[in-house]
C-alpha cells in the first residue's frame, strides 16, 4: 500500500475559469507585447523549469522580436491574469484533507518559483500539502528524476512508496515512473489517450470522487 501521494497542480488539482490561450493574449496585450502562441509559451517554459520568475521564459519568446516589451513586466502581468482566473477542481480541498488522515502528501509542481507559489497562495494551500516543491526551486524539473526524488526526500518515503498523480505524460506519467514512482494519470477531455505506464487512471471531472479509491486499491 502506498505512504505517500504527490500531486501536480495545474489542471490535477487546479483549473483557471479561462483558456490559457486566452490568458497569455490578455498578458501581452496589457504590456504591449506581441501576440504569443501557447504551443511557443509552453515550448519556452520548459527550456527554463528552474528559474525564480517568468522573466526568463519571456525573454526567450521576446529574444527574436522588435519589441520594447519588457519581459518581467509581461511575467507579472501573466502571473496576475492566472491568479485572477484560477479555481480548485470541485471538492479536491475536502479530498487533499482526506488523503491527509491516511497517507504522507506532497505537492510536485513544474515552473518558476515566484508563479507557482503565488498560485499556492491565491488558492490558499500554503499548509495543504505535507510537502511542497516547486521546481524553480530545485536543480532540474519535471521529468528528471532528480525531482521526484526531492519530494520523496521531503516527504520521507521511498520512491516504491509513493504515488504521483498529474496530466502530463512526459512530466508526469513518465517521470515518475522513470524515477521509481507509481503514477495515476489524470485523463482531461481534450487531453492524451490514457498511457499504459501509468498504474492507474482517473478522469479530472471525476478526481475528488474517485482518486481516495483508486489510491487504496493500490497494493
Amino acid at each position: 500500500m502506498p505512504r505517500a501521494v504527490v500531486f501536480d497542480l495545474d489542471y490535477t488539482l487546479a483549473v483557471p475559469r479561462r483558456d490559457r490561450a486566452t490568458l497569455l493574449e490578455e498578458a501581452t496585450a496589457a504590456t504591449g507585447a506581441p501576440s504569443l502562441t501557447r504551443q511557443s509559451y509552453l515550448e519556452a517554459h520548459r527550456r527554463n523549469l528552474t528559474s525564480e520568475t517568468r522573466e526568463p521564459i519571456f525573454a526567450d519568446l521576446l529574444a527574436d522580436s522588435e519589441s520594447d516589451a519588457d519581459p518581467a513586466a509581461v511575467a507579472t502581468a501573466y502571473r496576475e491574469t492566472i491568479a485572477d482566473a484560477l479555481e480548485p477542481l470541485p471538492d479536491v480541498e475536502a479530498m487533499l484533507a482526506e488523503f491527509r488522515d491516511a497517507y504522507r502528501v506532497g505537492l510536485l509542481t513544474n515552473g518558476p518559483v515566484r508563479a507557482q507559489r503565488h498560485k499556492l497562495e491565491t488558492l490558499g494551500w500554503e499548509d495543504a500539502f505535507d510537502a511542497a516543491l516547486v521546481t524553480g526551486e530545485l536543480e532540474a524539473g519535471k521529468p528528471d528524476p532528480r525531482a521526484f526524488a526531492a519530494i520523496t526526500d521531503e516527504l520521507g518515503v521511498a520512491p516504491g512508496d509513493a504515488v504521483y498523480v498529474g496530466d502530463e505524460v512526459e512530466a508526469d506519467v513518465r517521470g515518475a515512473t522513470e524515477a521509481g514512482l507509481r503514477a495515476i494519470q489524470v485523463l482531461l477531455a481534450d487531453g492524451p489517450d490514457p498511457d499504459p505506464r501509468a498504474a492507474a487512471h482517473v478522469e479530472q471531472a471525476d478526481i475528488a470522487a474517485t482518486l481516495p479509491g483508486i489510491v487504496a486499491a493500490l497494493d
